[in-house]
């Protein structure tokens, strides 16, 4: 894609994260559902991992490379007149400047980057070394001319028995990834606790993205909680399977 195309897609992500309260980004997978949510009037999209790795018989957990990612997102990118982010898991073992220059050469105007590196048996990244890759990015980005939107995830919640018992650790490591240059944070598994949203939106200054199931969330909850951004991991693709299922279900054999 042209730069000038993707710089102006990146300040536009921006703006309207400005804008909305929260920003709505539906998570896609391919041409027709990125086509399909932009023509619903959504102002911007998200690519996930798993439903990108499902669509194309991958494994999520960085079970594709790089190059073949890069190879995905870029049609679907292109497909639409609307900014795209990109799930890039924990960068697949690229340096932060490989990965930028790899996002920015398909257009992509923005990226989630998590702390789990499945590609090394699926260790966490401590806080320092989280921080230190988010850095890399926004100085990669800073150089480029690109004001790539960098989306920075923990899975200190994922991980833990009793996801409170983290909540100190967790809020740390999301204050670690603002000053590094994140433009906002993601920590996940707790979309559905409206304590531990709270305390981690009044802890940074920076929205903070929660996932969404977008039939059995609500919208103004999120609002209410502070929450800036959602996005729909892989459940908008599971709730179209389900309803799939149903509508084929009467036809089988």
């Amino acid at each position: 894609m042209d730069l000038n195309t993707t710089v102006e897609r990146a300040q536009r992500l921006k703006k309207l994260h400005a804008e909305y309260k929260p920003l709505v980004l539906p998570t896609v997978w391919d041409v027709w559902s990125a086509r399909t949510a932009a023509g619903a009037g959504f102002p911007a999209l998200t690519i996930g991992s798993h439903p990108l790795a499902d669509s194309r018989g991958a494994e999520d957990h960085e079970g594709q490379t790089f190059e073949e990612v890069l190879a995905a997102v870029g049609p679907i990118i292109a497909a639409v007149d609307v900014p795209v982010s990109v799930d890039l898991e924990a960068g697949y073992g690229q340096e932060p400047a490989d990965l930028i220059a790899g996002l920015v050469e398909v257009g992509g105007a923005g990226l989630n980057l998590e702390d789990t590196v499945h590609s090394d048996g699926g260790r966490v990244r401590d806080t320092a070394e989280h921080a230190d890759y988010i850095a890399g990015l926004r100085a990669a980005a800073d150089k480029a001319g690109v004001p790539v939107w960098i989306n920075g995830r923990t899975d200190l919640f994922l991980h833990a028995d009793d996801p409170a018992a983290v909540l100190d650790e967790a809020i740390e490591r999301l204050r670690a990834m603002e000053r590094a240059g994140a433009d906002s944070v993601y920590p996940v598994r707790i979309q559905d606790d409206d304590d531990l949203l709270t305390a981690v939106t009044g802890a940074v200054s920076i929205p903070v993205n929660s996932t969404a199931h977008p039939v059995k969330h609500d919208l103004d909850r999120f609002r209410r909680l502070g929450v800036g951004r959602v996005t729909y991991g892989p459940l908008l693709q599971l709730a179209l399977t389900a309803s799939m299922k149903d509508m084929l279900g009467p036809w089988a054999p």
